[in-house]
């Protein structure tokens, strides 16, 4: 599947909670994002819209800018919803679009959305191959258009196992809270052609003390996660990492803080494999948008592209 993110070695943005401002605000920060060089926006899955509806406003608020899932949750949205939001995306604004799909964890699918969470790699396998299978809508409208080139796809996948499924299933994977070992691991399993997103959590701007307790504060609310503690064990991580909202070498192994770390860390998921690597500036508050790290960080978006 060809994907938007072309010329590989790019970087772009993570943001949670964009869709906390006004459709307006959010127009307004996706055509700053767009100017300050960044090429991509990955949304998380909504907090007050749904993330294909915030992706529409983001789209038309801008020229060049992709706009991906990283990622909406399969819990609770059937198949053909995914694929018809999908096309209506990309016939608005072709290949600029890219779908992110994922499990997630308890946390959000139970906590959050009030659905019971069981069986997420097999939930999302199956989610997969009813998203390939023929439009039953349109057969029975005798209708041809099908999706001959259908809209590419990302599945967050940080185990073998679900990587196994991204290189089959998908255009490649989307990995969050991982370290470049991670990154190099999951290169292997995936091979050379598919796509390979990463997220990275970092923190500029700010003083070393306030920039730790970010990055311990981010870390700490996924340790209870069932597949990102598994996913750190197999990183080497162990039980006293995750104490205390995680050791000083979990934390720092997970957010890089101060621009020349972060440019390294960028550098060291490239070496590893990534194709485009997004990065998740940490607010002094979690509903804050981090526009003066953005903007702080905008030169790596021009200088890290690379083949």
């Amino acid at each position: 599947m060809h994907l938007a993110l072309n010329p590989p070695g790019t970087v772009g943005l993570w943001t949670n909670g964009i869709d906390l401002r006004s459709p307006a605000e959010s127009a307004d920060a996706a055509a700053e994002i767009e100017s300050l060089g960044y090429r991509a926006l990955w949304l998380s899955e909504g907090l007050v819209r749904d993330p294909f509806i915030e992706a529409f406003t983001l789209l038309s608020a801008t020229r060049s800018l992709v706009v991906g899932t990283g990622i909406a949750v399969i819990w609770g949205r059937h198949p053909r919803h995914i694929r018809s939001m999908t096309r209506a995306l990309d016939d608005s604004h072709h290949n600029r679009f890219v779908l992110g799909l994922g499990a997630s964890h308890a946390a959000v699918v139970e906590g959050g959305l009030g659905i019971r969470y069981e069986r997420p790699l097999s939930a999302l396998r199956e989610h997969v191959q009813e998203l390939d299978a023929p439009d039953p809508i349109l057969t029975l409208a005798a209708i041809t258009r099908q999706e001959a080139k259908p809209v590419p796809r990302l599945l967050a996948a940080l185990g073998p196992k679900a990587l196994g499924l991204a290189r089959d299933h998908a255009a490649g994977a989307f990995s969050y809270l991982v370290t470049p070992e991670h990154t190099a691991r999951a290169r292997s399993i995936l091979g050379p052609d598919r796509v390979l997103v990463v997220e990275q959590a970092v923190v500029v701007g700010t003083d070393t003390a306030d920039a730790r307790a970010r990055a311990r504060g981010h870390v700490s609310a996924y340790l209870n996660g069932r597949p990102y503690q598994a996913n750190l064990r197999r990183l080497g991580f162990a039980e006293a990492d995750f104490a205390e909202g995680g050791s000083d070498r979990l934390v720092e192994s997970l957010v890089a803080i101060g621009e020349s770390q972060v440019a390294d860390r960028v550098d060291a998921h490239f070496t590893a494999g990534a194709s485009h690597v997004c990065l998740q500036a940490l607010p002094a508050r979690p509903a804050d948008l981090p526009v003066d790290q953005w903007r702080t960080l905008a030169p790596l978006a021009t200088s890290a592209e690379r083949t």
